[in-house]
């Protein structure tokens, strides 16, 4: 048991959740708003992606980031930011017999560098790192990162001072995980956060999450987090494993059967949990000494 847990939320994701949920933070105002309502509520950390403010699909585009994080800099609210650098590794292939030439309307594909120019730019003090390609269970698409990528990003984001959140799917993402900590591309602390339920990944069972928890690399400070309805129990199982907690409308778009969430409400459930456990929640600050950040 952990008993002194720090809370991520996620407050938007990339996933076409903007038609199931009225609320879903899109345009960086909202988004912003969000992850100050989820600090106030708990959090100490912030896990942004930017969505087309038009479309409301997800975005890379520089510009919606600086916004969002000048916006949460500005406010009179304390919250570690964490940006994704997972966007720019998607690839749908054509149906069937004719996977070539790619789906022009999904594939966004670019190189690892140009990944990293938000976080290039802003330096949070986290970014995200996928650790292997995945399906995701959605037909012809592919969440692509190969190991060449993750090296390349992985020394960038070391040399920019960044604390790099690797985000682990499976047990085969831990192994490569330990190479790069071989080859010195990753400081110390490690920060894995441990991504599971998700399709043709990790099942969310207690037997797989302890399975993956028993190989994580000696020292590292991990979370864990489940999706969709399996959210709000997995809190506990998160804490019980020994690491700290995320939620957010990126993994579940609901508090209850039929009752659509906010990102406040997921994190005062999260706290509600964690402390009818005994646990204390860390703060922004207590959270940035512990995994020994940057703070800009």
């Amino acid at each position: 048991m952990n008993f002194e847990v720090f809370v991520t939320c996620a407050v938007t994701g990339s996933g076409n959740t903007a038609d199931k949920h009225p609320g879903l933070p899109i345009t960086p105002e909202q988004i912003a708003d969000a992850a100050i309502e989820a600090a106030r509520a708990g959090a100490a950390i912030a896990h942004i992606h930017v969505r087309d403010p038009k479309t409301g699909k997800g975005s890379r585009d520089v510009a919606l980031y600086r916004e969002v994080v000048e916006r949460i800099r500005a406010s009179d609210t304390d919250v570690v930011i964490n940006l994704t650098a997972g966007m720019g590794g998607d690839i749908v292939f054509g149906p069937g017999e004719t996977p070539l030439p790619l789906d022009p309307a999904g594939t966004d594909m670019v190189g690892p560098l140009e990944r990293l120019a938000h976080v290039r730019e802003l330096l949070p003090e986290i970014c995200t790192l996928d650790c292997g390609t995945m399906n995701f269970a959605e037909a012809d698409y592919v969440m692509t990162n190969t190991p060449g990528m993750l090296r390349t990003m992985a020394a960038e984001v070391q040399k920019l001072g960044v604390r790099p959140e690797l985000e682990v799917f499976d047990t085969g993402h831990l192994v490569f995980v330990k190479e790069m900590i071989r080859e010195g591309l990753l400081d110390d602390p490690v920060m894995i956060q441990l991504c599971m339920g998700i399709p043709y990944g990790a099942p969310d069972d207690p037997l797989t999450t302890m399975a993956m928890v028993h190989q994580l690399p000696p020292g590292a400070v991990f979370s864990g987090f489940s999706i969709g309805r399996n959210q709000l129990p997995f809190v506990a199982m998160a804490a019980l494993a020994g690491g700290n907690v995320r939620v957010g409308l990126e993994d579940n778009l609901y508090i209850g059967r039929g009752q659509l969430a906010t990102n406040g409400q997921l994190v005062e459930r999260a706290v509600q949990i964690l402390t009818g456990m005994g646990a204390k929640l860390l703060t922004p600050a207590e959270a940035r000494a512990k995994l020994k950040l940057n703070k800009r």
